[in-house]
């Protein structure tokens, strides 16, 4: 499914949040969307998933959705958001058990998503079990049960120590390069961004407008922390956040 973003314009109150965004998704590519803290990342994810309504302008969505689709439009969080009582599989059944989807079909959906996130021998476990990396393993399972047409990231990875995101970026590239999936993902981390996106927005600070689209023309399986280009193109990500980085700093300082 291909999303547009219209001229996205919100405001909180008196706060001008976001700007006049303007934006093609294409199905099968992961958007990446970096700006300064406070710029409108995650309000612009929550716009393109339902979650709140622009003031102006709207979200458009074009094309078929995936075949079983469940959701269109499902997400990760940063903080996982897993009942502690519940399995694994307990934990990735809870999205399907509103469709009336016969037991022996949600059986089959839990165990194939287990295995694409090499889950299968946690089936039993529960959370307080699991390290971060895995609950959030956990958390992609149970968005991929689902089926959906998009995928939405916000900071999945920050909580976790850098060898678990290295890990779970390669998990991420390994899925998608099996079943291509549309995704917008939030990050503040430029690695995450050069690694995972077929195209990165950059945004100003707040009021969060679109500064640039920087595309990688890197295929995503053939991309590796440390390859010099990622590098320089994590240099120019810098370059153009930097200033704006450092005056949004300042402004979050005097909130």
């Amino acid at each position: 499914m291909d999303l547009t973003l219209d001229h996205i314009t919100h405001r909180y109150g008196g706060m001008a949040v976001l700007d006049d965004i303007v934006l093609d998704i294409p199905a099968g590519e992961i958007l990446c969307v970096i700006g300064p803290s406070g710029c409108g990342k995650s309000t612009l994810l929550r716009m393109i998933g339902g979650l709140e309504q622009p003031d102006a302008g709207r979200v458009l969505q074009r094309g078929p959705v995936p075949e079983d689709c469940l959701n269109p439009l499902t997400y990760v969080f940063q903080d996982f958001a897993l009942l502690p009582w519940r399995t694994v599989a307990g934990n990735v059944s809870l999205v399907l058990e509103d469709h009336g989807l016969p037991r022996a079909r949600s059986a089959q959906i839990i165990a194939d998503v287990l295995a694409r996130t090499r889950l299968t021998d946690f089936h039993d476990a529960l959370p307080r079990q699991l390290s971060g990396g895995m609950k959030q393993r956990v958390a992609i399972a149970r968005a991929l049960a689902v089926n959906p047409a998009v995928l939405l990231l916000d900071e999945p990875l920050s909580a976790l120590d850098s060898q678990t995101r290295e890990l779970l970026m390669e998990d991420l590239v390994a899925l998608w390069a099996r079943q291509p999936f549309t995704g917008v993902y939030v990050t503040h981390n430029l690695a995450e961004a050069v690694r995972l996106g077929h195209r990165i927005a950059v945004l100003s600070r707040r009021p969060g407008r679109l500064r640039d689209v920087v595309e990688i023309d890197i295929p995503l399986p053939e991309r590796r922390a440390g390859m010099p280009e990622l590098e320089a193109l994590q240099t120019r990500l810098w370059d153009l956040m930097k200033e704006e980085a450092m005056a949004a700093d300042q402004e979050l300082l005097h909130v």
